[in-house]
């Protein structure tokens, strides 16, 4: 990539070691940690399979965070995965995840996210609420909750257009605000919250491992072991992983980062770390405050417990039982500052990599344009879009579900191509190595790549996964329309 000249639109370093580590927590912590316990409660049934979730989730990113960052180190362009793919695999590969994250992986996490801000500031404003239908066209329905998440979406890409020193702030404060909320949270549920009959209920027999009925639907609990708790524990790391993902957001914007080749690679670590511990504390402290089991007729908080809590609410339902209905409202606003913070660091990283696709000739060329205060603005604009159609897609679950297929079958194509690069550009400069090479990278990929195969294969994700894996294949013949304009930038990096 050409230097641009003094007098031309251009990034600019003005993310710092801090910066980095806001945005990666901010990125990662949404709303997944305030909600998909419920239902990793009801697939895998027991107090000590729900931590087990967490905690192999939690290794499965940090082994994902620590070998990525050599990639990161070597290649801290703006783009990030996209280069990374590239540099390892060539075009083809790097285009086909760019498409993906244009049309689900990204844009899909702006959209469940934005969703999951409308639906908690119904909360405090029950004017907000999915039943509240504003119109309706044959089956097609468009809700309060749809236009304050359209609305969200275009606010928070307004703000990151006037340039990455706003995106960055904005990102600071609510990054640092809902850090010390959620370890407030944690300080409080130890010391205010603890039920000691929800104790014995949970922790008395930790591994009795039971699938539960979802909400709405007539069906017994099922005894599950061997292989159907294998995808039990699979189906129920879809939303735990969801809720850990984004750690890698920060590589799209390597060119505004001060010394990227260390920032990148210890802001992903100590971020990642971070969160992971945030957690597997939140989850216990769940545990300390309700009990697992529970009825989706019950009419009290205990008597629903983590599995039914009232739309999957499970912190709410925490914080209400500490402090009553004020614990709602509390929680309903901790929320929404943190799927703001997060649908911002996410707005913000992902234009970067359809900027560098452009710039090599592989997307619209308009989108490979820095505005007048040095952001892709028109790429911001076109995601913004996008992101605003897939909220009149589905709901939470469904958009989750198309999301996470994609994004792991990407994660594990680019930790392979650490092993490629070490074989094809052995002498190449590596500021950082990856930790623990080859075993950890190697566990990662295969712990990844079961998760994919359980999501194929799983009654309740096969759908929208195959469907995930045909956006991907989808992209194929996109990629050859572009042909001759790549044929004659074929030497443009």
């Amino acid at each position: 990539m050409t230097e641009p000249q003094p007098d031309q639109p251009h990034f600019k370093r003005a993310i710092n070691l801090f910066d980095a580590i806001m945005l990666v927590t901010g990125s990662m912590i949404g709303s997944g940690i305030f909600i998909v316990s419920g239902n990793i409660a009801r697939q895998v049934g027991s107090a000590g399979w729900l931590l087990v979730v967490w905690l192999l989730t939690g290794f499965i990113t940090m082994a994902g965070a620590i070998s990525y960052g050599e990639l990161a180190s070597m290649f801290p362009k703006v783009g990030g995965q996209y280069v990374y793919l590239r540099e390892a695999f060539g075009r083809l590969t790097a285009f086909l995840y760019g498409w993906t994250l244009f049309l689900v992986i990204q844009t899909g996490v702006i959209a469940a996210v934005a969703v999951a801000f409308a639906k908690f500031t119904g909360v405090l404003l029950p004017y907000f609420s999915v039943k509240n239908v504003l119109f309706h066209a044959g089956s097609f329905e468009f809700s309060s909750v749809q236009l304050l998440a359209i609305a969200l979406i275009i606010g928070i890409t307004a703000l990151n257009a006037q340039g990455v020193r706003t995106g960055k702030l904005i990102q600071n404060v609510l990054g640092s605000t809902k850090l010390i909320a959620l370890a407030l949270l944690i300080i409080f549920g130890v010391a205010l919250g603890i039920n000691h009959e929800a104790i014995a209920a949970n922790f008395h027999d930790l591994w009795n491992a039971t699938r539960y009925p979802a909400p709405g639907v007539s069906a017994a609990p099922v005894p599950i072991s061997g292989g159907a708790l294998v995808i039990a524990i699979g189906m129920a790391m879809s939303g735990s992983l969801f809720s850990s993902d984004s750690w890698n957001n920060i590589g799209f914007a390597g060119e505004e980062i001060q010394n990227p080749e260390r920032t990148l690679v210890r802001s992903m670590a100590i971020g990642t770390a971070i969160v992971t511990a945030l957690y597997i504390l939140i989850n216990i402290v769940y545990l300390l405050v309700l009990p697992l089991h529970g009825s989706p007729e019950a009419a009290t908080l205990a008597g629903r417990g983590i599995q039914y809590a009232t739309d999957d609410r499970v912190a709410t339902a925490v914080a209400e039982s500490m402090l009553g209905k004020a614990g709602a409202y509390v929680m309903a606003v901790l929320i929404m500052l943190s799927t703001f913070g997060a649908n911002n660091g996410i707005i913000l990283s992902g234009a970067r990599a359809y900027f560098a696709m452009a710039k090599d000739g592989l997307f619209f060329p308009s989108l490979a344009r820095l505005n007048g205060a040095g952001v892709p603005g028109r790429a911001l604009w076109a995601q913004c879009l996008w992101a605003c159609l897939l909220c009149l897609s589905g709901s939470y679950g469904q958009l989750l579900d198309y999301v996470m297929f994609a994004v792991i079958l990407f994660y594990v194509v680019t930790i392979i191509g650490i092993f490629v690069l070490r074989r094809t550009r052995p002498d190449a400069p590596r500021p950082y190595r990856a930790w623990g090479y080859p075993v950890l990278p190697g566990l990662y990929v295969l712990l990844a790549s079961a998760f994919c195969v359980i999501l194929l294969v799983a009654p309740d994700t096969a759908e929208f996964s195959r469907r995930g894996l045909g956006l991907v294949a989808l992209g194929l013949p996109v990629y050859f329309l572009f042909g001759k304009r790549m044929s004659s930038t074929e030497d443009r990096a």
